[in-house]
């Protein structure tokens, strides 16, 4: 493997596993310039079983993992991260619609989206943007966890602009300008990457 490339690993739902991954990250590049947070779960009871019969396991579960993560993750990669740097999330327009099939995780992608906001104001005095895309739906290993998905997409296309469901790059191409010197002006937005879908 290249030198340039590492694979840590990391079991957010303990935060001195995170602690431990932001010091290895740290001995081996020093200090880096943004931080992509791409972490969600809910168990699959709790995705298929509504609201309604949420336990608070399964809540808390979906809230730790899918969006206290973030904050932890901001606060040991802020410590190693250069002045203007950005740490950018991943969320869906779950968060402000009942989507079916979504529930719980659409209140952690809600939780997550106000988490953007206070870190952004908190990281703000240190030059550090804190943001969020709202993907589309992709065809993903993740989105293979939600009931009915392949309805879920074929929605999706029914609903964007131009009739296909929004690519993986075109996401990724969003979080390298989030994450460069172009877009010091943003933080603590949500950037809708859906070719249109959120606005029906």
């Amino acid at each position: 493997m290249d030198d340039s490339i590492a694979l840590v690993e990391c079991d957010v739902s303990e935060d001195a596993n995170i602690e431990k991954a932001f010091k290895q990250i740290e001995d081996k590049f020093g200090k880096v310039d943004g931080i992509i947070h791409a972490i969600a779960f809910a168990d699959k009871e709790t995705l298929e079983g509504g609201v309604l019969n949420t336990k608070k396991e399964g809540y808390n579960l979906a809230q730790d993992v899918s969006a206290y993560s973030l904050i932890a993750v901001s606060r040991y990669g802020a410590e190693i991260m250069n002045e203007k740097g950005s740490i950018v999330t991943l969320t869906y327009f779950g968060s402000t619609r009942a989507i079916p099939n979504y529930n719980m995780m659409g209140i952690a992608k809600a939780s997550l989206e106000s988490s953007v906001r206070y870190l952004a104001s908190d990281l703000g005095d240190r030059h550090i943007r804190v943001n969020a895309i709202s993907a589309g739906a992709i065809k993903t290993l993740a989105v293979t966890g939600i009931k009915h998905h392949r309805d879920l997409l074929k929605e999706s296309q029914s609903r964007t602009v131009d009739g296909e469901n929004v690519s993986t790059s075109e996401v990724g191409n969003v979080a390298a300008f989030l994450v460069s010197d172009m877009a010091t002006g943003v933080t603590g937005d949500v950037i809708y990457v859906d070719k249109g879908v959120h606005l029906i």
